[in-house]
């Protein structure tokens, strides 16, 4: 089950990359090492370190050579770091979409 909520949470994310006036892969990607930043100085209160941890810890997983599941044991193995991957991808880039809207919003409120 959980499996399938990852692979939907990737899905939704796509369809709101792809969506007509939405921030594009790209931007949403350049978006990353400030949303980084601004988190880790306080000035962005759309998400917390807490999660911003879960990500690093996400991202360490993904490139440790220690697992959880070892991939000789293959469609397990490769389907938790699979799992995890979606996780994270699916999560940076709908926070780092959320964090392109929120800098977008902030120079238009600055704006006389």
């Amino acid at each position: 089950m959980a499996k399938a909520a990852r692979a939907a949470q990737a899905w939704r994310t796509y369809k709101d990359v792809t969506k007509p006036g939405s921030p594009g892969l790209g931007a949403r990607l350049r978006a990353l090492p400030r949303m980084i930043s601004a988190v880790m100085h306080g000035d962005y209160p759309g998400m917390g370190k807490g999660k911003l941890a879960m990500m690093g810890l996400g991202v360490l997983y993904i490139i440790s050579p220690v697992d959880l599941v070892p991939e000789f044991l293959v469609l397990v193995g490769v389907a938790d770091d699979f799992g995890v991957f979606l996780w994270l991808m699916g999560s940076l880039l709908g926070e780092g979409g959320r964090y392109v809207d929120w800098e977008r919003e902030r120079v238009r409120s600055v704006r006389p």
